[in-house]
């Protein structure tokens, strides 16, 4: 039986101006969609397409409430959770 994973990720744009928090079970189709802006909306309009953190879960329910404490932070606790994970902010959807 296969364990279904969960990841809470943050995009940013080239600029690294805007800070995107989402939640998915596929880390890499949903980073693809964001590439391809696919799904049209806040990361298509403002070209959210670098992966720069992520945290993984074995439940959807501790993902969510991960996804939301994120996302109820600041700008500099979003900035220092990227730089302890990717202090050189690297595209980790390239590797």
């Amino acid at each position: 039986m296969k364990i279904k994973q969960f990841y809470v990720y943050i995009l940013t744009n080239p600029t690294k101006t805007v800070l995107y928090t989402g939640i998915t079970n596929d880390i890499e189709r949903r980073t693809y969609e964001h590439k391809g802006k696919e799904i049209k909306g806040f990361t298509s309009r403002y070209n959210v397409t670098k992966l720069v953190y992520y945290e993984t879960y074995e439940d959807v329910d501790s993902a969510i409430a991960r996804e939301k404490q994120i996302k109820a932070g600041s700008r500099a606790k979003k900035i220092a959770l990227i730089e302890k994970m990717n202090p050189k902010w690297k595209d980790l959807s390239k590797e």
